[in-house]
């Protein structure tokens, strides 16, 4: 079973928005609509779930209704940071470790067919995976407390982080498991908590797209508008 997981438990408290990014309309629909129909419309995507903040769980059961989707089974709680709304879909399928967990950023609804196809695949041989897009531009070391350059590093060696995020259940409950016991936990992503508490396990990478770009701001809206 490959089960995708939508993240949507954002407020938009941060990002200068009168309401979270996911629920602003675009060509007609909220982003989280058109994030959601690309996972409805994948083939290999079995089931989808939610993750809401509890602020929004009406709305979100309003829209499911309006859309008819047939593979939304699962609108759940999401918590105060991101990690909480992973933990929060984790442990609704922990009694499935062999499942595929799929985790993507309800504000990515560019995500092309390709890369979900692209991540099932891999989860046959790898029990997580992540989806990265090379750096272009020369990235700065800069000293913590002033604004100087300490180290410009090798570029190659650096990608960009995006979602979709695959997972065998089993591996990602256990990393999380770990994660919930330091009392240092410093929440990155989800590939993050699995390279930490679990170095042994290797991520592979999925081949990103820039297209696959993360709604943060206004312009973020104006661009999908215009690829809708």
């Amino acid at each position: 079973m490959n089960i995708a997981i939508i993240l949507a438990g954002g407020t938009g408290s941060r990002s200068g928005f009168d309401i979270p990014k996911q629920f602003i309309t675009v060509a007609g629909k909220t982003v989280i609509e058109h994030t959601v129909d690309v996972f409805e419309n994948n083939g290999h995507i079995d089931e989808i779930a939610i993750v809401v903040h509890e602020s929004y769980i009406n709305d979100f059961e309003n829209i499911k209704l309006l859309n008819k989707w047939k593979k939304v089974k699962k609108v759940l709680q999401g918590g105060k940071e991101r990690f909480d709304s992973s933990l929060s879909a984790i442990n609704a399928y922990q009694q499935f470790p062999n499942y595929n967990l799929i985790l993507h950023d309800a504000v990515r609804p560019m995500v092309s067919q390709r890369i979900i196809n692209e991540v099932v695949e891999a989860l046959k041989n790898y029990n997580a995976v992540g989806v990265s897009v090379p750096v272009t531009d020369t990235i700065y070391e800069i000293y913590e407390t002033q604004s100087f350059i300490k180290n410009i590093p090798q570029r190659s060696l650096f990608h960009r982080a995006q979602t979709p995020q695959g997972f065998k259940a089993e591996t990602i409950l256990k990393a999380y498991q770990m994660a919930m016991k330091d009392t240092d936990f410093q929440p990155t992503d989800d590939c993050g908590v699995v390279a930490k508490y679990l170095p042994e396990e290797k991520i592979y990478l999925v081949r990103g797209d820039e297209t696959n770009r993360k709604i943060t701001y206004k312009e973020d809206i104006i661009l999908l508008n215009q690829c809708q």
